[in-house]
């Protein structure tokens, strides 16, 4: 509705101009396309949507058929007749790599979308989807959206093959990521609330927070992690939240945070976290590196 609108204005005029969305978040293609299409600004606007979802019986859909009707429903909802970027968003490792550049070289030759990558793909996975393009002469795969954050991951949330990048088990990952720059869209940025500094311990974690958070980032470590983003950022005058988002700025890796919300003043704060800094000491003792947990 309006309220939307006003909402998407405030973010356009406070310099967010790419847009994360899905065919999964509801009726969010449909709102931003009246948006777009109201205002008249589409060569100023970036949108990224994603296509390939699993059915809700689970049934994987990594082919040309549902990758197509996925995007034909996307230009439609946006009102565009072009997708930036589009991203698979689940992977299907019985498809070779190949296969899927193919498909979407045949939509960037088509005109439907400018660019493609992966969320929720491994970074093995992008790589040989790459290896296979270069060696092939295709467009490769240009961006990838898995969970990154100051928080580790500790669960697959959702099902279905989310991917995070975050813990020790993803070191390897990590190291690409800083290896290549491939951008990394990174999706729960700030862990669902998990940093909104309503989060003090495990009991107003159990309050505040969803059964999904609960699952996916509480545990002692994590909730020394938020202690110590607060602490840190009652000494810079900032917020938890801005402290969590200046350690992924300040990870090396070429990393843009994706945030949802429904107020502009909020994430007019998150944005002003690109210029808060922080020294590699700072984002170590952070992520709980070097030091006594719990000192």
């Amino acid at each position: 509705g309006e309220d939307r609108g006003r909402l998407l204005d405030e973010m356009f005029s406070a310099g967010i101009t790419a847009f994360d969305t899905a065919r999964q978040y509801g009726r969010s293609e449909e709102c931003l396309g009246k948006w777009i299409s109201s205002r008249k600004n589409r060569e100023r606007v970036y949108i990224l949507t994603k296509c390939a979802h699993p059915g809700e019986d689970g049934t994987k859909r990594v082919c040309e058929k549902e990758i197509r009707k996925d995007v034909e429903s996307s230009l439609s909802a946006l009102r565009t007749d072009y997708i930036d970027a589009l991203l698979l968003h689940r992977d299907d490792t019985a498809v070779p790599a190949g296969e899927v550049a193919e498909i979407c070289n045949a939509l960037i030759r088509e005109g439907k979308i400018l660019a493609y990558g992966g969320s929720n793909w491994t970074h093995a996975r992008i790589r040989a989807a790459n290896e296979y393009a270069a060696a092939h002469g295709l467009v490769p795969m240009t961006l990838s959206s898995p969970h990154f954050s100051l928080a580790e991951q500790l669960t697959d949330i959702w099902g279905g093959g989310c991917v995070t990048v975050t813990g020790s088990a993803n070191a390897d990952a990590r190291a690409w990521y800083l290896n290549t720059q491939m951008p990394l869209v990174a999706y729960s940025s700030l862990c669902r609330g998990l940093f909104s500094g309503r989060v003090k311990d495990a009991e107003s974690a159990r309050r505040e927070l969803d059964a999904y958070t609960l699952r996916g980032y509480v545990n002692a470590d994590n909730l020394e992690r938020v202690r110590r983003a607060e602490k840190l950022a009652r000494a810079k005058g900032v917020t938890a939240a801005q402290i969590a988002l200046a350690w992924m700025f300040h990870s090396g890796l070429n990393a843009f945070a994706v945030v949802g919300t429904s107020n502009a003043a909020r994430m007019r704060v998150n944005i002003a976290a690109y210029s808060v800094s922080l020294t590699e000491k700072e984002c170590a003792w952070l992520n709980l590196e070097g030091e006594q947990k719990h000192e």
